[in-house]
């Protein structure tokens, strides 16, 4: 598995996949690992060259015990667009990984060809949090809390159908010092000044069902970056890019190939 190295020394592990022309990087929810795409990174191989990591904390990435941010996520992006060579690439981030993205389209437009944020929020006191009634669910005792956010990423007969693993639930081998630390850099994630200065052709894609992160968000994304495209799909919860992969995966790369002329 290849490696590079972020500004402040850590190692960050990186997969690379497809055949594809252009370089299309995916990025992940918190706490989580590359395997969070694992259902649907080979709907994107026959038209780009998939590049993933582990955040720092997961994966076989380094997990330092100290302060993580958003900002310091998006800065490992670049390392690992630099260790490929890759000046350019399309970006997709969901849930935490769309935070990352805002960050990395806002400070460094000249690294990203096309954006896509899906289940993500601006952040800060701008953005809708989720209810009370779902905090109260995921502080729960831990096969109780397991079950809740399964049914908040899928619903519930879907998630019921399946045996798992299930990746979307977080990287089992986290240590909880870096699980700690994802959660305060995504809590202190505030893109709302930066969004008007995205200039990467933006489409905004949430499941109208999402209460993990209200779809309100959604709008407040596409109404900030200029020229921003929303899309809503009907039924699905937080992972809708995986249990309406049908839908959300042509639905992305046609807007990746609308766009495959940004230079």
């Amino acid at each position: 598995m290849p490696y590079a190295e972020s500004g402040d020394g850590v190692r960050i592990a990186y997969q690379t996949g497809g055949g594809g022309s252009s370089v299309l990087v995916l990025l992940a929810g918190q706490a989580c690992n590359h395997h969070w795409w694992d259902a649907v990174r080979d709907d994107f191989h026959a038209a780009h060259r998939t590049v993933t990591f582990d955040y720092r904390g997961t994966g076989e990435s380094g997990k330092p015990d100290e302060p993580y941010s958003i900002e310091g996520f998006a800065q490992d992006v670049i390392a690992v667009l630099d260790d490929l060579g890759a000046d350019r690439a399309h970006v997709y981030g969901t849930s935490m990984g769309g935070r990352v993205a805002q960050v990395l389209a806002a400070r460094h437009p000249e690294r990203v060809r096309a954006l896509v944020l899906g289940c993500t929020s601006p952040g800060g006191p701008h953005a809708v949090e989720r209810g009370n009634d779902v905090r109260k669910a995921l502080a729960g005792p831990g096969a109780a809390a397991r079950r809740a956010l399964g049914e908040l990423m899928y619903t519930p007969a879907w998630f019921a159908a399946r045996p798992g693993p299930f990746p979307t639930l977080g990287d089992p081998a986290m240590p909880a010092h870096a699980r700690r630390r994802h959660l305060v850099a995504s809590n202190r994630h505030d893109a709302w000044d930066a969004l008007p200065g995205v200039c990467a052709p933006t489409l905004v894609v949430h499941g109208s069902d999402d209460l993990l992160n209200p779809v309100a968000n959604a709008h407040l994304l596409a109404g900030r970056i200029p020229g921003a495209r929303l899309h809503l799909i009907p039924g699905a919860r937080h992972a809708y890019f995986e249990e309406f992969r049908t839908t959300a995966s042509p639905l992305v790369l046609d807007f990746l190939a609308e766009h495959e002329a940004v230079t």
